[in-house]
């Protein structure tokens, strides 16, 4: 079995120098107008310093109209530039991989952010969305393209598109919400086209060695569990992507497909065949014991979300004492704060249930 300790190479780009990746976490702390703050900034960086071999930013959306939620870190005008370039620079300082994972927030976008309309593949009836036409779903990818390239622009090793968690690229994957009968929807390989022509355009339009990944999410959000092993499949059959991150909530749940026979979400995809792919998985990863089950199933690095919320430098006490559990929750306010989260960060994160210690008044 792999060491946490050990590096991860990728087909593209440099290496991690460990297994331990930052997930990508929405925090709300940029400015109103997407320019990254310096509570993002210290919140990320901190990460870096603890010793986390890749930091993924939030989602970064790649058009005004794709925001997702308030305080988004952006990627979608050059006005990002200054601030993506001191975060990236920041972040590499501390010898940690600087990802930025690319977004659209699809028909999750909320009106009063984006003052009009949300899209979404086909018309959905359950949030007023419309359906994308063909021109603005090229229109689309060329956007997703151009992030990415200011990604580069800025010092960044690679990005990540999120094609996860009901946001639009995995709007397009669900058979459910995209009912198009145009060149993106039907089939699998024709839901996937969108993602896949993303992935075309950044491999053609960035250097040779900037690492790009993808996001997928199996079972919940109108998705069935056999189209996102389609997809992974195709993914890896680009030979594009440097490693594929699977947002499985729980790592250790059974998959609810009775096709898979019982097998664990983690099981299922660390099964799979994926050539030089590499695999990162998320999803009620705690503790040490639980890292360490990811790495003997055959996976490449976890993916670290609420634990790297409550303990910024998890890589440097695992390596100092052999063992790790994220601390006890309600964690206090004054704890998380120390924990480089800001006063906006520390009240989004009471919002999750039983993780804020509240005050008894």
């Amino acid at each position: 079995m792999s060491s946490l300790f050990d590096p991860v190479a990728f087909t593209h780009g440099p290496a991690m120098k460990n297994r331990f990746m930052l997930a990508p976490l929405t925090n709300l702390q940029s400015h109103v107008d997407g320019t990254l703050s310096e509570d993002e900034y210290h919140w990320l960086t901190m990460r870096a310093l603890g010793g986390f071999g890749l930091t993924m930013t939030c989602a970064s959306h790649v058009q005004a109209q794709g925001q997702g939620f308030p305080g988004q870190l952006g990627c979608f005008s050059d006005d990002h530039l200054p601030g993506l370039t001191r975060l990236a620079s920041g972040i590499k300082e501390h010898g940690s991989l600087a990802i930025v994972q690319l977004h659209h927030a699809g028909r999750r976008s909320p009106v009063e952010l984006i003052h009009t309309t949300p899209v979404c593949p086909s018309d959905d009836e359950s949030t007023g969305a419309r359906a994308l036409t063909t021109a603005e779903v090229e229109q689309l990818v060329e956007d997703f393209v151009a992030a990415a390239v200011r990604c580069e622009r800025a010092g960044f090793d690679g990005v990540e598109l999120h094609g996860a968690h009901d946001y639009v690229i995995c709007e397009f994957l669900s058979s459910q919400i995209n009912v198009r009968t145009d060149k993106y929807g039907g089939s699998v390989e024709n839901r996937a086209r969108l993602l896949l022509e993303i992935l075309d355009g950044v491999r053609a339009e960035c250097r040779e060695d900037f690492n790009v990944s993808v996001r997928l999410s199996p079972e919940l959000f109108s998705l069935h569990t056999p189209d996102i092993v389609a997809t992974f499949k195709l993914v890896v059959a680009t030979g594009q992507v440097d490693f594929i991150d699977m947002s499985l909530w729980n790592v250790f749940n059974i998959a609810s497909d009775p096709a898979y026979g019982g097998v664990t979400l983690l099981e299922l995809f660390a099964g799979l065949e994926r050539g030089n792919t590499r695999l990162a998985v998320a999803g009620k990863l705690y503790d040490s014991d639980a890292f360490n089950a990811c790495l003997e199933a055959g996976v490449d690095m976890v993916a670290l979300g609420r634990a790297a919320i409550t303990n910024h430098n998890i890589p440097e006490l695992m390596r100092d004492h052999g063992h790790f559990a994220m601390r006890a929750l309600p964690v206090p306010r004054a704890t998380l704060r120390e924990e480089g989260l800001s006063d906006t960060f520390v009240e989004y994160m009471s919002s999750w249930r039983g993780f804020v210690e509240e005050a008894v008044s």
